[in-house]
């Protein structure tokens, strides 16, 4: 009974108490930004590294330390996000908004690292008032346990009272409903938005001052990742509640916790409770995903869909020219001995995981479907070659990836925007914890874990320059394929479902079939750079190689990358893996610019809020004045409605017009193609 008592009273409600403390800020902003901040458990952990600094590497007291970070350190951080970047995100779309504040969240994770080098060095921050205790129902209970869950008891209160009873609360309420109006009736939005961050950050602060004492491993990556945990709990609250957060909280801890007593008492026999010990380190991102299917969303949530409507439309002439430059650089690059072996090793995974982008732009550049998991499917895709072999295993990781990306897609159908980036996420945590991670269920799979696995290459294509070529000629195969889509008829389909998936259902387009279309073929061309990765890296290919924020190239700076150059373009991806390949090369060959390479994917999806369209796109722009080829023919300008027929017959493109202007082109693709 004291044991049931420990871990389901003691241990459940400490692990609740700092996942609603963490939440809570979630909430905090959110509800009075429209802004989900991905960069939640990264500011967090900033937190606790400057509160370990202070407190233990300085000797600080721990009171002056904690008062610091708390009412300084955090309060900064929140006021310097809002006036440098969450204003500018006003209006944004949803993409765009979830894009910069991972990059924010990347950059300042590459920040703590640089700052604070793990190394050879153990860093161990103690609880408040280790080593003293009181005993309750004959189990002892550590005071920091009782700070932590007196810390959830009274930042609940304060922010009820806070928010529904004060002036400051109802003016932060007010500012997201109509920010205009708010001003008009004398609230200062910007007053208002500065102080919400401040508290949001303040209390992202909190958690992770709580939790990093009892974590195993003192790092910026599981300090992150632990209090991105809490996101669970935020959605149970659908992001607006803060009593259900707290509820969301309360389950997420005692799930966690009913995991471990299984496994530690060895309930059900050995392999329950083996089971119960690797679920248990994903109990949140299970409860993450099984929230996000079974609560419909939040249709009413703040910061609607907004997407831009243009995409590049270059033509199938402009691609083929481009990709025969693309293999015949190739070539050189491999053959001629310019280029060390270490920088075509590296060049060699840049055309590979440039497969793997050019999958992002087709589901999310073509059809505006926010998609953090194409890396998990590369690793698919990896895992498949590794135990069916070259050529077996090349087309079937391209069908199992194809498989579980329809799989993935069946219960993201009715999402959108910010509910799929948070279900691909949690799939792609899924992935690299419970399919191929350390805490795998298939105890085939665990050499992936840890880096154990390697891949051969197909007969006839063992030699690096043969096979470069090869990856080379599949990435040009896969840009040509995206471009036919994009100039026919299922491309003009995937623009509509980005412009209004509500007209589209309107008019009688089936969006379910589209998007399990359109998730099957992305998943399928990630699991084709996915294998062609682990075929190129040939050993030590691993969970590492394709986790979210571990290993050499993690996938969310690659998803950065990806939009920053231009996810609405091949060209884009042509380019973004070179760059996200040669980043630390180049930091490798200088070491001054070592730090900044670091930062650099971070920092540039921040920056993604001054260029929504991407770098290749405003290239485009700039040299050929809208960078789309598939705008009006040259020629004298169209007419308006009123003034067509005036002194000359009316052409098919003028009743086209008259058709849209009348609203009788509804729901043709060649209306969507004619949109300005």
């Amino acid at each position: 009974m004291s044991d049931l008592f420990r871990f389901l009273v003691i241990f459940g409600l400490q692990s609740a108490a700092i996942y609603a403390v963490a939440a809570s800020g979630l909430v905090v902003t959110y509800t009075t930004s429209g802004i989900f901040n991905f960069a939640h458990g990264a500011i967090g952990m900033i937190a606790a590294f400057t509160y370990w600094e202070l407190s233990q590497n300085r000797g600080w007291p721990a009171l002056v330390a904690l008062a610091v970070v708390l009412l300084i350190e955090a309060p900064l951080i929140g006021w310097i996000l809002d006036r440098v970047l969450m204003r500018r995100l006003t209006g944004a779309s949803t993409i765009t908004t979830i894009v910069v504040t991972i990059g924010l969240l990347v950059a300042l994770v590459q920040l703590a690292a640089i700052i604070w080098p793990q190394g050879t060095t153990t860093r161990v921050l103690p609880e408040f008032f280790s080593g003293s205790s009181i005993k309750m129902v004959g189990v002892n209970v550590s005071y920091h346990s009782l700070i932590v869950l007196a810390c959830a008891i009274g930042v609940a209160v304060g922010l009820r009272v806070v928010l529904y009873g004060s002036r400051l609360g109802v003016a932060m309420r007010a500012v997201v409903d109509d920010r205009n109006l708010g001003g008009l009736n004398g609230v200062d939005p910007d007053r208002v938005s500065s102080a919400a961050w401040m508290l949001g950050c303040m209390l992202a602060a909190l958690a992770g001052v709580l939790i990093a004492p009892i974590l195993p491993q003192f790092t910026p990556v599981a300090l992150t990742l632990l209090v991105i945990s809490a996101y669970a709990a935020a959605m149970v609250g659908r992001l607006r509640s803060l009593p259900l957060t707290f509820v969301g909280a309360l389950l997420l801890g005692e799930f966690e916790n009913l995991l471990n007593f299984i496994d530690t008492k060895r309930l059900g026999g050995d392999a329950v409770a083996d089971l119960a010990r690797n679920l248990q380190a994903s109990a949140p991102v299970i409860l993450l995903f099984v929230v996000l299917i079974c609560l419909p969303e939040d249709r009413t949530s703040l910061g609607a869909n907004r997407v831009r409507n243009l995409i590049p439309r270059p033509s199938l002439r402009t691609v083929t020219i481009a990709v025969a430059a693309y293999v015949a650089v190739a070539f050189v690059v491999a053959q001629s001995g310019l280029v060390s072996d270490n920088t075509v090793r590296e060049l060699g995974k840049g055309v590979a995981l440039g497969v793997v982008m050019l999958s992002l732009v087709l589901l999310t550049g073509y059809a505006g479907q926010v998609s953090l998991a194409q890396l998990g499917f590369a690793g698919i895709g990896a895992v498949v070659v590794w135990k069916l072999g070259p050529v077996v295993g090349l087309v079937g990781g391209v069908l199992v990836a194809a498989g579980v990306g329809a799989l993935v897609a069946l219960p993201a159908l009715k999402m959108r925007g910010l509910y799929l980036a948070l279900t691909t996420m949690a799939f792609a945590l899924l992935l690299e914890k419970n399919v191929y991670g350390d805490n795998a269920v298939f105890s085939q799979l665990k050499p992936f874990a840890i880096g154990n696995s390697s891949a051969e290459r197909p007969p006839g294509l063992g030699g690096d320059t043969a096979f470069f070529v090869t990856m080379a000629v599949a990435f040009g195969l896969v840009a040509l394929l995206l471009t036919v889509i994009r100039n026919g008829s299922f491309g003009r389909r995937l623009q509509a479902m980005k412009d209004s998936p509500a007209a589209c259902s309107t008019l009688g387009l089936s969006l379910s079939a589209t998007k399990l279309q359109v998730f099957a073929l992305s998943a399928a061309i990630a699991g084709l750079g996915g294998g062609l990765f682990a075929m190129w890296k040939g050993s030590s290919v691993g969970r590492n190689d394709f986790s979210l924020l571990e290993g050499a190239l993690p996938g969310l700076p690659l998803v950065l990358v990806a939009v920053v150059l231009g996810i609405t373009s091949v060209f884009g991806a042509m380019f973004g893996s070179v760059a996200f390949v040669m980043m630390p090369v180049l930091g490798g060959w200088f070491s001054s610019v070592r730090s900044a390479m670091n930062l650099l994917p971070g920092l540039a999806g921040v920056g993604l809020a001054q260029n929504p369209d991407g770098v290749v796109s405003q290239v485009a722009g700039a040299v050929g004045g809208n960078g789309h080829e598939d705008t009006e023919p040259a020629g004298p300008p169209p007419l308006e409605p009123e003034h067509m027929g005036a002194g000359r017959p009316f052409t098919d493109d003028d009743l086209a017009r008259l058709d849209d202007e009348l609203g009788l082109s509804w729901g043709r693709c060649d209306a969507v193609a004619r949109t300005p």
